[in-house]
């Protein structure tokens, strides 16, 4: 099987197809649940480049909305938030309940035929699995579908509770693709991680597909100095941009955002069990995934460029060690073909 052909990393008339064929009808992450626990906790994030609220109302239910107020479109929360008794515009003041409902309009009394009953924020679907928060715009696979399996296979990291600690945010120059199709194989492990590849059993690395989401497993080598310990590592890719790495006593998410069709920002987050304390072998487990992500970036970095010399079309996928990319490649051609 060939891989996708280089214009679909490089026109920015696919990245204008990809925002309504994929990230408008998907499932994707926005956050940490333990970040909503009280009424009006909030988060916000970015759904098909329509910015998205995620909150807790009074009667203890969980809702999203288009973070996008009904006046002049400025936003009811630039960042996380606790307790929050409204959502309040940040630019003109117009008042919203924690159900979307517009209650107050600063100065509109004399605005012709203005009901404030009758304008509401639009929502969003929204669902928690595990201590994840997800939303979607419009029509999309059922969640629980998407992510069938998962807490099973992974139920070493994901059974204890877990709780968020931090999250580190990368811009990188590339197509989110690009991104995506590195983090889908572990051919690239011995040439570019080699740290990362001497704690992972690189012949036992295996691949499998499922219909929505695909899994890479390996051993974990017990080392000494190594961030993780013996086990078993587990790195689910999950359409169309989450990532979810289960290692032992830890979760690591990453989350690949489309900035433009050369660009991407890449929010990954740290989990770590609730009952846990942070210590020095958090440190560590955080400077060594930084470690990878920077190798990372640099090869993702240098592949956009060859995509856009005009040098290369599309090239042979390897059926051993590229069976994720393939899986990727076939539910991108699908949502192209809709």
């Amino acid at each position: 099987m060939l891989s996708l052909a280089a214009r679909f990393y490089c026109d920015p008339d696919v990245a204008a197809l990809e925002q309504r064929t994929i990230f408008r009808r998907s499932w994707q992450l926005i956050g940490a649940a333990d970040a909503l626990t009280g009424p009006g906790d909030h988060i916000v994030g970015e759904l098909g480049g329509v910015p998205i609220i995620a909150v807790r109302g009074a009667d203890g239910g969980l809702r999203a909305f288009h973070n996008v107020c009904r006046h002049r479109a400025g936003p009811l929360a630039l960042e996380d938030g606790r307790g929050a008794k409204a959502l309040h515009c940040k630019y003109h003041g117009w008042t919203y309940t924690l159900t979307g409902q517009l209650r107050s309009a600063p100065e509109m009394q004399d605005a012709a035929d203005f009901d404030v009953s009758r304008i509401c924020l639009p929502p969003a679907r929204v669902a928690q699995w595990s201590t994840l928060v997800f939303g979607a715009l419009d029509v999309a696979p059922g969640l629980d579908e998407m992510l069938d399996g998962i807490e099973t296979q992974a139920q070493a990291t994901l059974a204890k509770p877990l709780r968020f600690d931090r999250r580190v945010s990368y811009e990188l120059a590339c197509n989110w693709k690009v991104y995506v199709d590195n983090y889908l194989e572990g051919y690239h492990l011995p040439h570019i991680h080699p740290a990362l590849s001497r704690l992972l059993d690189y012949r036992s690395y295996t691949t499998t597909c499922a219909r929505w989401h695909s899994v890479q497993h390996s051993p974990l080598e017990r080392a000494q100095g190594a961030p993780y310990g013996g086990g078993d590592a587990f790195y689910y890719f999950v359409w169309p941009n989450t990532m979810l790495n289960c290692l032992p006593g830890r979760l690591q998410t990453n989350r690949v955002v489309p900035i433009a069709v050369d660009r991407c920002r890449v929010d990954f987050d740290y989990y770590y069990p609730a009952d846990s304390t942070g210590d020095a072998s958090r440190a560590q487990d955080q400077h060594f995934s930084d470690q990878v992500q920077i190798e990372d970036a640099a090869i993702c970095e240098a592949v956009q460029k060859g995509l856009a010399s005009g040098s290369y079309e599309a090239g042979r996928l390897n059926p051993k060690r590229e069976t994720g990319v393939m899986h990727f490649h076939e539910l991108l051609r699908a949502a192209y073909a809709q």
